[in-house]
Parts: structure tokens; C-alpha cells; sequence
């Protein structure tokens, strides 16, 4: 039950009645309007903005926005289910509803095990790339924020009705996995008891290789140490990638995510068919005159040392929203990444995704809008990306920040904070900021049982609701907590403001779904689990005091029936919410 979509559809009907009576215009568009929680809770349980969006098109029958609203409120008023429908500011309309209706909400909550997912959800297939991380080493706390923000908007999506792919994106065919296997063959050569010093700079000087070296040493011996480099290295990379994906797969498993898909860059022109698939976009789209031979102006500012005044093969992403057109060909005549990443695309477009969404670091900024130009060329318009982009995580531990990891080299691996706070405390504390807001994640703060923790904030009222539940059987043995019999307690005994509150919020669920979905923000859901979390928390705390409000009252088994039903629907829309983020909802915590 989603009173929101509900009230969404009378309004609609509202508005329909205007239509045919002359008073609006017939051909009205009736999805521009929202209902919404209002931001202040004290102003009702709903409000909309349906005057306001509409006040053009009302201009004729209405003075102002006001009196449209005015209009609106008096045919909500008579509504069995409103008790109020008020104008506020300039045509806003807030609703308050009757205490039948949440009653409602927590029967069709328990009696559902689906509450919270759409009733005629969009099935449209969604591609979700995110993580990506190049192969040439451990992953770090950085793609940490992408891998579990692109999980969790996968989740997210999917809770929502969305087919969704999961895919990661093999960066295997630059310059970056030429140096990997130079490395590799290092540590190969130390595995072989060469005395190897110090690693070169410009190579990779983690310990995570020394492991590729010893397999590299077991598997050919010393046949290939004395072979020259071209007869080697496309061997010892291929094994490197291979060994790094490894890595990465067991990395990204400790996290709880698996990817559907990994396509690998390379195979976009090395494959068994032998063919280029980066040239044939290049050539469908110079057919098309969106590729063309010219020369780009200077760089603004101060100019690169390798830039170069010369005629290219350049991109017309200017004509699809972008600031510049874009090279595909470098000056020794191999493909820009640019050039391979329109290819890639291009396979989503080819493989039926025409909503894709691409999860990215904060520095990649800049290439947004010539990919999202690029996807609207190669797919006639038909394929829209959103690009999310995550900023920095700063690691800190009391304050201080975290140095760099001895496996790692030059950074400190996501692995290592997973084993050390959990993958709870990384997944929620990755997600309870926005994406595109600078992270600091406390290794000490994360772990303590405290409310300034919002990852035990939230679990502990899980589990502090579930104790609830084996209070009440302890108080009374032959209750039937089934949900279905839950679904048929006396919800009308729940008559204090704060069994009302949480009863209010908990309504709120479906809506925040379906809004966190359609702007790919789960963080949301975090903030929404959060504030449940502390509503629960402080109506228990007013129970230490009143003990008439405790949810056991052991002279009550009506009462008490009603507040247990009220505690199962709030854990059962925790755990749902934790779910959706890939976090646990444990049963007691110590």
C-alpha cells in the first residue's frame, strides 16, 4: 500500500473532474505533479504541488495558484480518508489523513511481504557499470565507494522492479596492463632467485605481485627469462589480468558483490572473429557525418606539453550537448580511450540497453558529457547514461589519517578495512552520504556501539524490535506472532503521537523507494532507515518513563498485540531497507 501513488491517483481524478467541466485544459499532462512527505512533519502527512505545476494551464478559470489550490483542497476535503487539506505559501497543498489509514498501511505492510515495491513496477532493462577498476592491483577504499554504491543502486533498482545488469568494465588494453606485466615479470624473476633491489619507478611495487611471480615461476620455470620482451609479455599479461581479476573478484565477494558481466576492453578488437569493433563505430558514425578530419583549437590555458596543431579524426560531440568535438585517433594511429569507450557503449546499445548508468570516480569528471554525447550518437537518441560520479573517501582512524598498506604500495586496500570493521560498517557508512560529497570514513568510529554510529544506530533498532517480539512471547506464550495474525490486531489501540509517528513514517517506505529509484540516489534509503531508526529508538526511551507506553504491558495482551504489530511492520521495513543496501538485520547484537 503506497498512499502516496493513492493520493497521486485521486488528485488526478480531481484534476480530470476540472478537465471535464472546461475548468482545465483537456489535454493536461497529469504526471508533472507530485505527493510528497511534507518537509516539516507538523504540517501534515502529505503534500503536493499539483496548483503550482498547473497554474498556467488554470489561468483562465483561477486568479492565482492559491485559489486553484484552494479549488483542490475543498474536492480532497471530502474525502473519507482526509481528515484536513490546508493551502500553504503560494499554492501548496498539505493533507493530513485520518488514523484509519495508517492502521491500513501497517495491516497491508505485515500481510505483504513485497510492502515497499511498486505495485506496476517499470520492468524496463537497466545496464549498472560500476567499479571498473583497472587491473593492476588490489582495490582500493576508493573504488570501495563505487563498488557499493553501484550495488546498491543495482539492489535498489531491482527492489523497484527494474531488470537489471550488473556489469564491470575490463580496462585490460592500455599502457596501464603493459606496466603490470613488466611488473609481474619482476617478481617472476625474483620467484626465480633473482636478486631484483629496489622496483623500478614507473612499475608497480606492491607485494600483491609477488604471488603472480611464484605462479608465473611454477607454471614455465626459467623459459621465459631470457626470451626478449615481445615474446613474453603478451603472455605474462595476459596471466597478470587474469590474476588481478582474481583478485579483484575475491575482493568485491568479501563485499557481497558479483557482477553479471565482465567485458573486457580488449576484446573489443582482439577476439576469435577477428574483428574491430572500435573501427566499425568510427566508420557507422563517419557514414553518418558525425565523424569527420579537422583541426581542434588550443586547450584554454596553459597548453599540455604534448599537444599537438595537427589534422585528426575527430567526434561531432558538440552536436549531442558536449562543450568541444572529441579526437579517436592518436598520432601514431591507435584508438583514443574515448574511441574504445564509444565501441563499448555501443555493445550496451546492441545488447538492448537503452538506459544505462555508469558509476564513476570524482575524477572523471570532465568526460561525462562527450560519453553521453556519444551514447546519444551511436544509439540514434534512442539510449540515454546517467553518469554518478563518487568522491574521495578519506580514511581516518580517531581522527587521523590511516597510512598507506604494505600489500598495497601506495594506498590502504578496501580488503584490509573489511577485515578489520565488517562489511556492514563499510556498506551503510559508504552510503550514508551522497555520492558526489567527500567521504570520511573513521576505522574507529565505525565499530563502536554508540548512536553516533548510524550503522548500529540502525541495526540495533532491528534488533532491539525483534527482543520485542520475545518479550512479548515470554509475556505471553500462546501469542501468535504470525504476520497474518499480526495484520488482524486491534491497530486502533495504538492511540499515543509517537505509535502515530512511527506508523506515519513507516507509510513513507513505498515512497521512498520509488524516489530513491528514479533518481538513482540509494543514499536515500540510508538517510530514511536512519530516521526510523531514531523515531523507534526515542519512543522506547519515552517508555523507561511512562511504562504505560512500554510495548509489553503485561495487563494488556489487546494492547499489547497492537504494539507488537506495530514493532513487526517497523523490523520488517528496516530489514527490508538494510537489504536493498546489502546490509545485514541481525536478530541481537552483543
Amino acid at each position: 500500500m503506497n498512499v502516496f501513488a493513492e493520493f497521486q491517483a485521486r488528485i488526478a481524478q480531481i484534476l480530470h473532474s476540472f478537465m471535464a467541466e472546461g475548468r482545465l485544459p483537456g489535454d493536461l499532462d497529469l504526471s508533472r505533479f507530485v505527493v510528497e512527505p511534507p518537509r516539516d512533519p507538523s504540517h501534515g502527512d502529505l503534500a503536493t504541488n499539483a496548483a503550482m505545476v498547473y497554474a498556467k494551464e488554470a489561468k483562465a478559470s483561477f486568479s492565482n495558484p492559491r485559489e486553484f489550490a484552494t479549488a483542490i483542497a475543498y474536492a480532497l476535503a471530502g474525502d473519507p480518508d482526509v481528515d484536513a487539506a490546508e493551502v500553504a505559501g503560494p499554492g501548496f497543498i498539505n493533507i493530513r489523513l485520518r488514523a484509519h489509514v495508517f492502521a491500513d498501511v501497517l495491516r497491508a505492510s505485515l500481510a505483504n511481504s513485497d510492502y515497499g515495491r511498486p505495485a506496476t513496477p517499470d520492468t524496463k532493462p537497466v545496464n549498472v557499470e560500476y567499479v571498473s577498476a583497472n587491473p593492476t592491483g588490489p582495490m582500493h577504499v576508493g573504488h570501495g565507494r563505487g563498488a557499493v554504491f553501484g550495488d546498491a543502486l543495482a539492489n535498489l533498482l531491482a527492489f523497484a522492479g527494474r531488470k537489471v545488469t550488473r556489469e564491470y568494465y575490463i580496462n585490460d588494453a592500455g599502457a596501464q596492463v603493459d606496466v603490470l606485466a613488466r611488473s609481474a615479470f619482476m617478481r617472476y624473476r625474483e620467484a626465480l632467485g633473482e636478486a631484483i633491489g629496489e622496483i623500478p619507478e614507473g612499475l608497480y611495487p606492491g607485494d600483491y605481485l609477488k604471488p603472480a611471480g611464484q605462479a608465473l615461476a611454477k607454471a614455465h620455470g626459467a623459459a621465459l627469462r631470457d626470451k626478449p620482451e615481445a615474446e613474453w609479455l603478451p603472455l605474462v599479461r595476459r596471466f597478470a589480468i587474469d590474476a588481478m581479476m582474481d583478485m579483484i573478484r575475491m575482493d568485491l565477494a568479501a563485499m557481497n558483490i558479483r557482477h553479471d558481466v565482465f567485458f573486457s576492453e580488449r576484446s573489443l578488437t582482439d577476439n576469435a572473429e577477428r574483428t574491430d569493433a572500435v573501427r566499425a563505430v568510427i566508420e557507422d558514425l563517419r557514414a553518418r557525418g558525425i565523424v569527420y578530419v579537422g583541426r581542434l583549437p588550443p586547450p584554454k590555458g596553459q597548453l599540455p606539453d604534448d599537444w599537438e596543431d595537427r589534422e585528426q579524426t575527430l567526434f561531432r560531440s558538440t552536436d549531442f550537448g558536449d562543450d568541444v568535438d572529441r579526437a579517436l585517433m592518436k598520432s601514431d594511429g591507435s584508438y583514443t580511450y574515448f574511441a574504445s569507450d564509444i565501441a563499448y557503449h555501443k555493445s550496451k546499445v546492441d545488447r538492448g540497453f537503452t538506459d544505462m548508468i555508469d558509476v564513476w570516480g570524482a575524477d572523471h569528471g570532465g568526460y561525462v558529457k562527450r560519453m553521453q554525447a556519444a551514447v546519444k550518437a551511436v544509439s540514434g537518441g534512442e539510449a540515454a547514461l546517467d553518469v554518478k560520479l563518487c568522491q574521495l573517501v578519506k580514511l581516518m582512524r580517531g581522527g587521523e589519517p590511516v597510512t598507506m598498506s604494505k600489500r598495497a604500495g601506495t594506498f590502504v586496500t578496501l580488503r584490509d578495512v573489511v577485515d578489520e570493521v565488517g562489511v556492514d560498517a563499510v556498506r551503510f557508512m559508504m552510503l550514508f552520504r551522497k555520492n558526489d560529497a567527500t567521504l570520511e570514513f573513521d576505522l574507529a568510529k565505525v565499530i563502536e556501539q554508540s548512536r553516533e554510529n548510524p550503522v548500529f544506530y540502525v541495526q540495533y533498532a532491528h534488533a532491539r524490535g525483534r527482543s520485542v517480539m520475545r518479550q512479548a512471547k515470554a509475556a505471553f506464550p500462546d501469542l501468535d506472532l504470525e504476520t497474518g495474525t499480526l495484520a488482524g490486531a486491534p491497530l486502533d489501540l495504538l492511540a499515543d503521537e509517537g505509535e502515530g509517528a512511527l506508523a506515519r513514517l513507516i507509510a513513507q517506505y513505498p515512497r521512498q523507494i520509488e524516489a530513491a529509484a528514479a533518481a538513482h540516489e540509494p543514499h536515500r534509503i540510508a538517510f530514511y532507515l536512519h530516521d526510523l531508526a531514531s523515531l523507534f529508538h526515542s519512543h522506547w526511551n519515552r517508555g523507561k518513563d511512562q511504562p504505560h507506553l512500554r510495548f509489553v504491558n503485561e495487563e494488556r495482551r489487546d494492547l499489547t498485540l497492537a504494539r507488537v504489530a506495530l514493532v513487526a511492520s517497523l523490523t520488517s521495513v528496516l530489514a527490508s531497507g538494510l537489504g536493498v543496501l546489502g546490509v545485514g538485520a541481525p536478530e541481537e547484537m552483543r
